[in-house]
């Protein structure tokens, strides 16, 4: 009977105490409790502006990676016209100047150019022997090599009888005229072999400018 009025009397001193605001109060003050903290979610209108946002970036890098891309593309100009006539500048240059030097080949005929390649000393100066004095041929077998200055006579029969052409020129008057002596066998086949060099490079030459003017 004694333990139950002393358990009663402790339930009761119990209620008392939480009942009594001095005590609570003191109580919160010992032990407070941590304020609940309210999350606020983002409005919808702020994920619309962030969408919004989003799309226009992806846009504007698009147009300038498009911008970027343009920008690098060349149109290159038709450069066929101006390669075909290079290219026919050129073979037309080069078969002058075979013809040239071919010109310049003993063929048993009396040919102007092929004396060009002889050089003079005259006054101490070398010149090439058609700056002296132009050549001229009187028929097949006779050139005439007349100088624009009488006093380089002499500087010109040393030249052309030291040059390998085998010539031996004779003073006429204020010029000079050279025979052609006829050709040797050798110098024949020599000539054969020339005439078909020629031609060949001749039929290569207007091949190559077909093909180019074709394509």
């Amino acid at each position: 009977m004694s333990i139950f009025l002393r358990r009663a009397l402790s339930y009761q001193n119990v209620f008392l105490l939480r009942s009594s605001p001095l005590l609570s109060r003191d109580l919160r003050q010992c032990n407070p409790e941590p304020p609940h903290r309210v999350l606020s979610l983002p409005a919808l209108e702020f994920f619309r502006e962030s969408r919004r946002g989003f799309a226009k970036g992806r846009n504007q890098k698009k147009e300038k990676e498009e911008e970027s891309a343009a920008s690098t593309i060349e149109i290159l100009p038709n450069m066929g016209p101006t390669i075909r006539a290079n290219a026919t500048s050129h073979m037309e240059a080069a078969i002058a100047a075979l013809t040239a030097e071919l010109s310049k080949l003993r063929t048993g005929r009396a040919a102007p150019g092929m004396l060009d390649h002889i050089i003079v000393e005259t006054g101490g100066v070398k010149l090439p022997l058609h700056q002296i004095a132009p050549v001229s041929a009187i028929d097949s077998k006779t050139l005439s090599i007349h100088p624009f200055d009488s006093t380089a006579l002499s500087n010109l029969e040393t030249a052309i009888v030291e040059s390998p052409l085998g010539l031996n020129p004779k003073v006429d008057g204020d010029r000079l005229v050279a025979a052609i002596p006829p050709l040797t066998k050798e110098h024949v086949r020599v000539d054969e072999s020339t005439k078909k060099f020629v031609k060949t490079a001749e039929e290569l030459c207007k091949a190559k400018e077909k093909e180019i003017s074709s394509g």
